[in-house]
Formats: structure tokens, C-alpha cells, sequence
């Protein structure tokens, strides 16, 4: 499988400058590309190389650099006529469609650049890099990572690895290649995981991933949100991108924790993974306004993403289950009813008598579900369309 590790690089003020001017030299390029290619009608890799090579090296880019360049470019202009195919971009004649095809792709000046391994090297027990610029070789350029990422990337690093200037600080992006770990083919259930507005997760063990703090501070995140936008002012709007910055940061921390623990959870037991498939939630669920500024403000889409790679590297089977009345039905009789949950917190069944934290139900529903839908799966030896290892 594959695994993307983010390394910092840590650059003297010389050594920044000329990273600075490289990734400036790139995209400059690029976007002369990009309109020469449409001007000329030509897009392919292998044309673009015939038509701008020798100029793309009287520009300053060494062999290398140039083709990623030319790859860049016919890349984008192929993911371009994917989304017109799809109509992403509105119907052939649309405003939009004729925004997007009477002007050439454009590249941000700081857009990441992707470097081979003929132009970047690393020094994994010295923690430096080795990367080409247009000043020249820069050798011994520090950087630095979690020392797990560190393990990852020294271990199983294969491929491209891109270069990234985000809010000031550089970055490594590279691609690695981690081996399959057999999959747990016979698992001994599976650990239902219900995903709410009030607790993020809760599991089917009893196990609910929110707490008092967290709910605090993503309702502190929301009115400084709301204060800064209804201000409106230059000064609001960069406090307002910063703040955005810092809370995506801390919501992915705490997804990578919370994702962490159940697959740990779901390893140690030899049991699944059932989770919700959540495609099209927003337009699905029926919320008051305030429930849906809550739903709006947290990533379950990255925390499902999260779930599924942590646990196919520990071999845990995960299932996606369809959530439709899991909040209503109860886990031990199975009626259905929308009066069973009177309240956010509580539910009580109105056929038994069942009384339960209405996270617990649910997530025991889905647990229940991800059973069935493993069973059903491995006796017909139907395709894995529920099933990620």
C-alpha cells in the first residue's frame, strides 16, 4: 500500500532562496507551457517534449526538472479534460465551461514541484538532503519529522518526492511503499463506529472519542470563525487564514489519534472495522441549523480515510455499511421507530423497553451490520466493494 510522508526541511536563509527561486523558475515555466500548449493544441507528454524541450533548458531547468515540467503540465491538462468529461464544469457552452477552456492551466508560483531521485538524495542517518536548484546543488540541508514517519520514509520511500513552500515553511513530500500485512480473513466480529455531532466517534465496546474540552474549543473555533468573516476587514481575513490553518492542524491531530486507538483496539480483539458510508451526508441528513454548523466543522470524511489505511496496514478488515435508521432501530429487538431516540444522548426502545446511550446503540447497530455484510461478501465470493484491506 501506499503511504504519504511530509518531512520538514529546515534550509539556511541562502539555501531557502535558492529553493525559493527554483520553484519560481518551475512554475514560470510551466505556465509558458501551458499556454503554448493550448495555443498549439498539443498536450501529450510526448508532444509537449518535441515542441518545448530545448527551450525549457534555455530557461535554466537542467534534463530532469524540464521533463517534470512537460509532465506536469500534460498531467493537469488531462486531469482538465477528465473534469469536462465528467461535468465538473458546468455543460459545453456554460460559463464556466468557457471560462475553463478558453484560458490555459496556471500554475501558483510556489505550486509544488516533483523531484526525482537524479535530483534529490537523502542522507537518512545525517537527516540531510541532497536537491538540485537553479543556483546549483544544495548539499547538506537539514530536515526533520516524527521519528515513526522518519522509520517509514528511510525504510520504504519509492518514487517522485515533491517539494512544498506552504505558509512560509518548506516541506518533502515523498511516496512510500509499504508492504500488505495479511489480512485478518476470520475476524471475530466487528467493532462498530458510530460518527456524531456531539461525540466524533463511539464504538460498539462503550469507547466515545469526544469529551467536554474538545466540544469547547470547536464552539470557541466556530465564533472566532463567525466574528472574523462578519468583519470582514484585511486584517480579519489573514488573522481568519491563520486560524483556519491552525484548527485543520489540530482536527487532523486528533483524527490520527482517535483513528490510532480503534484500529489498535479492533487489532487487539481480532475483530473488524464497520463504519459508516457517509457519501452524501450533508444533503442527507435533516438538521437544525446549529446541529449542522457542528456537522459542517469536522472532517469525517479524513478520519474515515484515516480509519481505512491505519487499518489495512494492520491487516484489520473494514466494511462500509449503509448507516440508513441506525439511529432509530434498536440493537436488541430491531424495531424500528423514530420515536425510540427522545433524545440526543438517550434511547429507549418503544417495543422491549431497551434503554442505551443512543452513540452505543447505533454503533452496536453497525457492528451488527458490518457482520452481515463480511458474511454475505465471503459466502457468495462476491467482489470487495464493501471491503478495504
Amino acid at each position: 500500500m501506499k503511504l504519504v510522508v511530509r518531512v520538514k526541511l529546515l534550509p539556511t536563509p541562502l539555501q531557502a532562496a535558492a529553493l525559493e527561486a527554483t520553484l519560481h523558475a518551475c512554475n514560470e515555466a510551466a505556465n509558458w507551457l501551458a499556454a503554448e500548449a493550448l495555443e498549439r493544441k498539443v498536450t501529450s507528454r510526448a508532444g509537449l517534449q518535441v515542441l518545448a524541450y530545448a527551450e525549457l533548458k534555455a530557461r535554466g531547468l537542467s534534463a530532469q526538472p524540464a521533463l517534470h515540467v512537460l509532465r506536469k503540465v500534460a498531467d493537469a491538462y488531462t486531469t482538465l479534460r477528465a473534469s469536462l468529461k465528467a461535468g465538473n464544469l458546468g455543460k459545453p457552452g456554460s460559463k464556466r465551461h468557457t471560462k475553463a477552456t478558453g484560458k490555459p492551466v496556471a500554475f501558483r508560483e510556489n505550486a509544488a514541484q516533483p523531484f526525482d531521485d537524479r535530483c534529490l538524495s537523502w542522507q537518512h542517518q545525517n537527516r540531510t538532503v541532497s536537491i538540485w536548484t537553479t543556483a546549483g546543488r544544495m548539499k547538506s540541508m537539514a530536515f526533520t519529522g516524527q521519528a515513526e514517519q522518519l522509520a517509514v520514509l528511510a525504510a520504504h520511500r519509492k518514487g517522485e518526492t515533491d517539494l512544498l513552500h506552504q505558509n512560509g515553511q518548506w516541506y518533502l513530500i515523498a511516496t512510500c511503499e509499504i508492504p500488505a500485512t495479511a489480512l485478518n480473513t476470520e475476524p471475530d466480529g466487528f467493532l462498530g463506529v458510530d460518527l456524531g455531532i456531539v461525540n466524533i466517534a463511539s464504538t460498539s465496546t462503550g469507547k466515545r472519542y469526544s469529551g467536554r474540552r474538545l466540544n469547547q474549543r470547536r464552539e470557541a473555533d466556530r465564533r472566532l470563525r463567525s466574528k472574523l468573516q462578519k468583519k470582514g476587514t484585511k486584517s480579519a481575513k489573514r488573522r481568519a487564514k491563520r486560524h483556519a490553518g491552525k484548527e485543520a492542524r489540530r482536527a487532523r491531530d486528533i483524527n490520527h489519534r482517535i483513528s490510532k486507538q480503534i484500529v489498535a483496539e479492533a487489532q487487539r480483539t481480532a475483530r473488524g472495522i464497520a463504519l459508516e458510508d457517509l457519501g452524501g451526508i450533508r444533503e442527507r441528513v435533516r438538521l437544525r441549523k446549529p446541529q449542522r454548523v457542528t456537522l459542517h466543522s469536522w472532517s469525517f470524511h479524513q478520519l474515515g480515510a484515516f480509519l481505512a489505511y491505519k487499518a489495512g496496514r494492520a491487516g484489520v478488515p473494514v466494511v462500509y455499511v449503509n448507516p440508513a435508521y441506525s439511529s432509530q432501530e434498536c440493537s436488541q429487538c430491531h424495531h424500528v421507530d423514530r420515536r425510540n431516540r427522545p433524545a440526543q444522548a438517550r434511547f429507549v426502545c418503544r417495543s422491549c423497553g431497551f434503554v442505551e446511550h443512543a452513540d452505543l446503540n447505533s454503533s452496536r447497530i453497525l457492528s451488527q451490520r458490518g457482520w452481515a455484510a463480511w458474511v454475505c461478501g465471503a459466502e457468495s465470493q462476491a467482489p470487495a466493494l464493501t471491503i478495504i484491506a
